[in-house]
């Protein structure tokens, strides 16, 4: 560790990986004196630093910006994330470290997701399945503080986790919420950024785009926001059910259990 907190007397170096995660308290990271070598994230132009026997210097174009923690410069958790999984192999130990990041409140999945993707992470088989669990938590998570923040601010209940359809037509999409008196939809926003995420945007769009059109409002919240700013998402889906009545009546459409 001391080797490693000299080369982060470098104006812009940072320990990062599985050392980081365990500055930043993970369980499920190791101890430091379990560690080998201890990752210490460098500019690309710091070029008089090598990598020794306990420490091994990662470069990179573009830097995080730095957290104090213990009196040491920390990447953030999903940078050191991504750091540490591209030198692990264990697929319990990828798995287990995403999923301490999302459900102790350290960071959203798609910022997890982001930085895998940055570091090409995500075509590793065991990364992917990480990811899979990881989007799976975060999804559970936020849909427990939809249900909170519907309780905690005495909205009307919802009918939950619903399909709309055309009476005798096509499939108008899924819904996590839709409040049917007010023709407002609410949808959990989970992409996470991966290859496909072009794609699947604009498969949002088509869907809340045919939804606006039959009159139903649609409101897209996303997990993070609902974490930080529960009350204004919360003011947010008050305001249109509110304005419904100013609204011309919306089309009829047949509501099914998803």
């Amino acid at each position: 560790m001391r080797a490693a907190l000299r080369h982060t007397r470098d104006s812009e170096a940072m320990i990062t990986g599985l050392a980081a995660l365990t500055l930043h308290r993970f369980a499920s990271a190791p101890p430091l004196p379990a560690l080998d070598r201890i990752d210490v994230l460098v500019p690309r132009t710091a070029r008089r630093l090598r990598s020794s026997a306990e420490v091994r210097i990662v470069r990179a174009q573009d830097l995080p910006v730095p957290l104090a923690l213990d009196g040491v410069r920390v990447a953030p958790v999903a940078r050191a994330l991504a750091d540490a999984v591209s030198g692990l192999t264990d697929a319990g130990l990828v798995r287990g470290l995403l999923t301490e990041a999302v459900r102790g409140g350290h960071c959203e999945p798609g910022t997890v997701v982001r930085e895998l993707n940055r570091a090409r992470l995500l075509n590793r088989p065991h990364v992917v399945d990480a990811v899979d669990s990881l989007l799976a938590e975060g999804r559970s998570i936020a849909e427990e503080r939809l249900y909170e923040m519907v309780r905690e601010f005495g909205l009307p209940d919802p009918m939950w986790n619903v399909d709309l359809r055309l009476p005798g037509g096509p499939h108008l999409g899924g819904l996590d919420a839709y409040w049917p008196d007010q023709a407002v939809a609410l949808e959990l926003d989970t992409r996470a950024p991966r290859q496909d995420d072009d794609a699947l945007w604009s498969e949002y769009t088509r869907k809340r785009e045919h939804l606006e059109r039959l009159g139903i409002t649609v409101v897209h919240i996303t997990p993070r926001k609902l974490r930080e700013a529960m009350d204004q998402q919360a003011t947010v889906i008050r305001t249109a059910l509110m304005a419904a009545s100013d609204r011309q009546p919306a089309a009829y459409v047949v509501v099914l259990p998803r």
